[in-house]
């Protein structure tokens, strides 16, 4: 299922402009407070008329201000999850999944699908309970479960983690994952977190000032999105593990890279998440060493900041990219330019659920 957007919208002064088409699976809407995010998921959903545009849901147009098309928000079949959960306190949480229903189409069968939603976010034994006995994590969990039993052809979610704690971001996003792998219902995703995105996102849809700059499959587009704190990703697989110093290695095109070990089986594919400021850069192969993984590339490219004390180095590793934030001075004292073979001494990685 396709969804096309073409939109342009004022707001006092503030402009949006977005177009941009996304397949099945998860598109992130990446960018800083106040870059549009929110605003562009309210027109998808119905919320906000645009001043101008088209959207279309798998050919279906929602919005054709030429046309005069606006179909209303309970009629596009789009179920939508906030930051907060916004759930009924006086209902019970199953009361409150088959709430959905009445969004759905009298054919839609919500009910019947009860079973298959509560197994996916495994909340069977929260059913008879009420959202204020519920914790941050479980209740999120909830209100995707009703949106889904409103049979929707799209899912929004509007940063749906901000509320929560680490413990309580890292309970839920196996259960986005697995909405996004298994429901079949495409999902566009508003976040400012490079590495949820990285976790999730199929695509990328970067945000800045209200114009859309760049869209794309996440492992080339990522590495875009922040000026500030930029980073790569690099896919991966889980290929043994280390119990003697609980460590797990990971095989990816550029190399190995051995991370604390996961709960994951051999096999299993993963996303790790480099940030340019914890890579270094060496001409030699470094030896002796407290850093466990160094991957080989070669410089594609070096971008001085606006005040010139850093420069930012994108390193193609083996058809994987890198980034490297270096001082200006090291970029001046390796001299290094695009061609140049390097070794990257990777500081730490972030490493997620692919």
């Amino acid at each position: 299922m396709s969804l096309d957007v073409d939109v342009d919208h004022v707001r006092e002064h503030f402009r949006l402009t977005a177009r941009f088409s996304s397949e099945p699976g998860l598109t992130a809407l990446f960018g800083r407070s106040g870059s549009g995010k929110t605003t562009l998921v309210d027109i998808i959903g119905g919320l906000v008329r645009p001043t101008r545009g088209r959207i279309a849901i798998d050919g279906q147009v929602l919005v054709d201000t030429e046309r005069g098309v606006f179909v209303p928000s309970h009629r596009r079949r789009i179920g939508y999850v906030f930051q907060d959960s916004r759930l009924f306190p006086h209902f019970s949480v199953r009361k409150n999944l088959l709430y959905g229903r009445w969004f759905t189409r009298p054919d839609g069968g919500a009910a019947a699908d009860l079973a298959s939603v509560v197994k996916l976010l495994d909340i069977e034994p929260l059913l008879d309970r009420r959202p204020d006995s519920l914790s941050g994590g479980e209740k999120q969990r909830v209100a995707i479960g009703r949106a889904l039993l409103a049979h929707p052809r799209l899912v929004l979610m509007d940063e749906p983690l901000a509320s929560l704690d680490e413990a309580r971001r890292a309970e839920i996003l196996p259960y986005i994952e697995r909405l996004r792998d298994d429901s079949g219902v495409p999902i566009v995703y508003v976040s400012h977190s490079a590495a949820e995105v990285a976790r999730l996102a199929t695509t990328v849809v970067i945000l800045t000032e209200g114009k859309v700059t760049a869209v794309g499959p996440v492992v080339d587009i990522l590495p875009l999105a922040d000026a500030s704190d930029p980073g790569g990703v690099l896919d991966a697989t889980v290929a043994r593990h280390d119990e003697v110093f609980q460590l797990t290695v990971l095989v990816s095109i550029a190399g190995e890279l051995q991370v604390p070990r996961l709960a994951a089986p051999v096999g299993t594919p993963v996303r790790a998440y480099i940030r340019a400021r914890d890579v270094m850069i060496s001409l030699q192969a470094p030896r002796d060493i407290s850093a466990l993984n160094v991957l080989a590339g070669r410089v594609t490219s070096v971008a001085p900041s606006s005040n010139g004390a850093q420069a930012d180095v994108r390193l193609d590793c083996s058809g994987a990219t890198l980034m490297a934030r270096l001082t200006a001075k090291s970029v001046n004292r390796l001299a290094l330019a695009p061609g140049r073979p390097v070794f990257a001494v990777i500081k730490s990685v972030s490493f997620e659920r692919s």
